[in-house]
C-alpha cells in the first residue's frame, strides 16, 4: 500500500459520508505538526553540524560560533512551535 492508495481511501471516505468532521480535524492536525516538524528538525541538525565543524577548524572562535548557533537554533525551533500552535488551533478551535 502506497501513499496514493491511502489518499484515495481518505477521499473515498470523505465523499461517501463515512468521514466525519472530527476525523478530518485530527488528520489535519497530524499533518500540520508532522510536516511542520520536518524542516526544523533538519535545520537543527545541519546548524549543529556546521557549528561543530567551525569549532573544530577554529577553536578560538568558540564564543562567536556558540552565540550564532544558539540564535539560529532558536529561530529554527520557533518554526516547530508555530506548527504545534497551528495543530492545536485545528484541533480545539476548528
Amino acid at each position: 500500500m502506497n501513499h496514493i492508495d491511502i489518499l484515495g481511501f481518505i477521499l473515498q471516505q470523505a465523499t461517501s459520508g463515512g468521514f466525519d468532521r472530527n476525523a478530518a480535524k485530527l488528520i489535519g492536525a497530524g499533518l500540520a505538526i508532522g510536516l511542520g516538524g520536518i524542516g526544523p528538525g533538519v535545520g537543527l541538525g545541519i546548524g549543529t553540524f556546521g557549528a561543530l565543524q567551525a569549532v573544530g577548524r577554529n577553536p578560538d572562535a568558540v564564543g562567536d560560533v556558540r552565540q550564532l548557533m544558539i540564535l539560529g537554533l532558536g529561530l529554527a525551533e520557533s518554526v516547530a512551535i508555530y506548527a504545534m500552535v497551528v495543530a492545536l488551533f485545528i484541533v480545539f478551535v476548528g
